[in-house]
């Protein structure tokens, strides 16, 4: 589905009774909501899970390339708005933690549960910075597949190069898809984030984490160090997972995932 909100065109995937409980999976950077997929397929009908596509990847409009993380938040508040959904369960990868962490800061109205996937809540560094703007001035040097090529080897690990090609080949061809304008305006808002941290002290809902053994992005002590700030929650290490656990450990992601959810909202 296409729907104009915010100004823009938003495309998502949507799985589920429209009366199941809310669950919107955030993707990571630079992919689309197809990467969640394996899990839209195995959740019951009574989750409705939604899977957008954030503003520059995937079907979504690319617009001016003038990104901020908020800006997104903006996009998912008025989907949800959209939809009709007065209060959801958020589940984002790396980029997509870094949106929902975000949305529950500016609207904890509207989240009743988090979960979050190789992800932390660190603005980047100096040298983080320094690297995404060196990765622009690449691509645009180099071209979108050679970006692809090397991205690659950071967010994989070896046994999924070995025995899970058709997570590369997808994750692959989502990047390579994606237009120019989208990947550099997305570094810029991925480089611009603020630190939010301090949103973990205080926070009463369920949250799982979830880290990938193998992941050199988001290591999994900087979750657990994440993780031990909020009282009650859940952790868990996938153990043949780099830093995109829920296709390099599908099974065990969604295992994980389906006894959270009913454990507390009884899908």
């Amino acid at each position: 589905m296409i729907v104009n909100v915010n100004g823009t065109f938003i495309h998502y995937i949507e799985h589920g009774q429209s009366n199941g409980l809310p669950l919107v999976f955030l993707h990571g950077f630079p992919f689309s909501g197809a990467m969640w997929q394996p899990q839209l397929n195995s959740l019951p009908d009574s989750v409705r899970a939604v899977a957008p596509d954030i503003r520059g990847s995937g079907a979504s409009d690319v617009g001016d390339g003038q990104y901020t993380i908020d800006l997104f938040v903006d996009d998912l508040i008025a989907l949800l708005d959209y939809l009709q959904i007065s209060k959801a369960v958020l589940c984002g990868l790396s980029m997509g933690g870094y949106i929902a962490q975000r949305a529950l800061q500016r609207r904890p109205d509207l989240v009743q549960g988090l979960i979050l996937c190789n992800t932390k809540s660190e603005a980047d560094t100096d040298e983080a910075k320094i690297n995404r703007a060196n990765s622009i001035r690449n691509i645009k040097l180099n071209g979108i597949p050679a970006f692809s090529e090397e991205y690659l080897k950071h967010i994989f690990s070896p046994e999924t190069f070995a025995n899970n090609a058709e997570a590369v080949i997808l994750i692959k061809n989502i990047i390579e898809s994606t237009s120019l304008l989208g990947l550099c305006g997305t570094q810029l808002a991925l480089a611009a984030r603020t630190d939010t941290t301090s949103l973990f002290s205080s926070l009463n809902i369920p949250v799982l984490f979830l880290a990938g053994a193998r992941d050199l992005i988001v290591p999994p002590g900087v979750m657990n160090a994440l993780q031990k700030k909020v009282w009650g929650s859940e952790f868990h290490i996938l153990p043949h997972s780099a830093h995109i656990s829920n296709l390099e450990d599908t099974t065990e992601f969604n295992r994980i995932l389906l006894e959270f959810l009913k454990k507390y909202w009884h899908v």
